[in-house]
């Protein structure tokens, strides 16, 4: 996440020693129904932009807390980003409630509105295209995870670092690496099963999908549990009638595999606006 330009304090209109913080691109906006939120910056409203053909969902912040040095520290503490990822995201779902929605990242900042309106108007035919492409569309997340599975490693140690003073047994040795080379083939094998397992159940949804996304999964430290190994970490654009469908999918496939298949949805398409 980092800080797009035009931080420093500089006049906008009416409003001095703001900048003007963008939330998100969109077509059409309903005032009344962000004019409430706190955004980043309570006593400021949020409120539309007009740009052209489009709109942008802004708000004026005071520019000296919102300088890059200062994004550096805000980000930097857990809680803090937290609470404007919170904000943002907050204020990005009551404008999607109106129509397509274009989300931007956290700390897209501009000195004022003329040159928010300039900057975005330069790249409208992007958004546009971004709109055309989300409309009637949602994301949905899913994460598939299998059981870890991991064979331990043979319980009784080389016969020769067991007793110095007995002899190993004749075919000992040779019987240790095997079967340390059995576990080893079996961890191959369970591991080219998940990942046909991954790409089997990424096909199937992917059918489904206008567009998909596959994500970096996440570890053992991240999901909290060494129970289970996740191999699939992806996100879906789905029209909005298929809804059904990757759920019924998706429990098909955790019949099938006895796979953990978590869906979470629908969501503003965020992962999808910067591929146009």
């Amino acid at each position: 996440m980092t800080t797009t330009q035009h931080t420093a304090p500089t006049v906008d209109g009416t409003t001095a020693g703001t900048a003007t913080y963008v939330y998100a691109v969109c077509r059409q906006l309903a005032p009344a129904g962000l004019s409430a939120l706190p955004g980043l910056a309570e006593g400021f409203p949020v409120r539309a932009l007009r740009c052209g053909t489009l709109t942008a969902v802004v708000q004026h912040v005071p520019a000296a807390d919102f300088t890059q040095e200062a994004w550096e520290q805000r980000l930097s503490d857990r809680t803090e980003l937290e609470r404007c990822a919170r904000a943002h995201h907050e204020v990005v779902v009551a404008a999607a409630a109106g129509g397509p929605t274009a989300p931007l990242a956290l700390a897209t900042l501009y000195r004022s509105d003329e040159r928010a309106r300039e900057a975005l108007g330069q790249d409208a035919a992007r958004f546009t295209a971004v709109l055309d492409r989300i409309a009637g569309h949602a994301e949905w997340g899913v994460k598939v995870s299998l059981p870890a599975g991991s064979p331990r490693p043979p319980a009784d140690p080389p016969p020769d670092g067991a007793r110095r003073d007995a002899p190993a047994a004749p075919g000992a040795g040779r019987a240790y690496l095997e079967r340390k080379r059995g576990l080893h083939r079996a961890r191959e094998h369970r591991h080219d099963q998940a990942l046909r397992t991954a790409e089997d159940i990424d096909a199937a949804l992917s059918r489904l999908a206008t567009a998909a996304r596959r994500l970096r999964t996440h570890g053992q430290e991240l999901t909290g549990t060494a129970a289970r190994r996740q191999i699939l970490n992806a996100a879906y654009l789905l029209p909005h009638e298929r809804a059904g469908d990757l759920a019924a999918e998706a429990a098909a496939w955790r019949a099938r595999t006895g796979a953990e298949i978590e869906l979470s949805g629908p969501w503003v398409p965020y992962s999808f606006v910067g591929e146009v």
